[in-house]
């Protein structure tokens, strides 16, 4: 049996210490907690994030009104308006509208959003969808279909 192997009886529970019993229980008087100060008294020690009187972390740090997401996923973002200028039935995606010049710079998954009207039949296929384009380019006719990336 090595010292690290000691454990005490299964079910067995040490006895409750009574405090402030007079001298003789081993507890008596200041129950363990000494004469004077703030970590004698009743009640809790010290808030929390209190710091001894020091400015405490949470009043030092600038109160910022948008901390930056974690994992942002950034899209390139066009809307249902600018699709209407292409001919009927044509395949939209990523190449294609760098290719026709509606999107300039790959700035990540292409996602449809439903801002303006639409009128041609198109087969949209994209990273993101709104709720409202999905309805505009079904409406018009076409098809739209998510593409993951």
């Amino acid at each position: 049996m090595k010292i690290h192997e000691l454990a005490p009886k299964v079910g067995s529970k040490t006895r409750p210490r009574r405090v402030g019993r007079g001298i003789a229980a081993g507890q008596g008087a200041s129950c363990g907690f000494g004469m004077r100060g703030q970590k004698s008294r009743s009640g809790h020690s010290t808030r929390p994030g209190f710091e001894g009187g020091q400015m405490p972390l949470y009043r030092r740090l600038p109160k910022l009104k948008h901390f930056p997401l974690v994992n942002h996923k950034v899209f390139t973002v066009i809307n249902v308006s600018r699709l209407a200028e292409l001919e009927p039935q044509t395949e939209v995606t990523m190449k294609s509208l760098l290719k026709v010049g509606i999107v300039t710079t790959n700035d990540g998954p292409l996602k449809i959003l439903g801002n303006g009207e639409i009128s041609v039949a198109l087969n949209v296929k994209a990273a993101a969808f709104s709720a409202s384009a999905k309805a505009k380019i079904e409406a018009a006719g076409g098809t739209w279909e998510v593409v993951v990336k």
